[in-house]
């Protein structure tokens, strides 16, 4: 107990900060119309290719016996993608709804 109110102590500015820019990304987020929303939540999820890569590193980084890290690893990468994906599913799905239909008609 006396190891975590240490560690508050010392980094306590740090947990400002988070505490500040939670309430902050909430207000934020709360304040996008519901047309906003999807589109910019899908390019949110893009960004989630940074989890991939630093998932990659790990793996690449951890021994071949620590197993935790390796299937630690392997699961961000698969949920990573997932989420990248689904991201760029959604994105495509906003922008069908944009087009006009003699365009549609064309395609099919």
């Amino acid at each position: 107990m006396q190891n975590i109110l240490d560690f508050f102590s010392q980094n306590i500015e740090i947990i400002y900060i988070v505490i500040l820019s939670i309430f902050l990304g909430i207000e934020v987020i709360g304040r996008v119309p519901s047309v906003l929303h999807t589109p910019l939540m899908s390019g949110a999820n893009a960004i989630h290719g940074v989890v991939i890569i630093g998932a990659i590193i790990v793996m690449g980084k951890a021994q071949s016996d620590n197993y935790l890290a390796l299937i630690l690893g392997f699961v961000a990468v698969i949920l990573g993608t997932l989420n990248v994906v689904g991201g760029f599913v959604v994105t495509d799905r906003m922008l069908e709804m944009f087009k006009s239909k003699k365009e549609n008609k064309n395609k099919i």
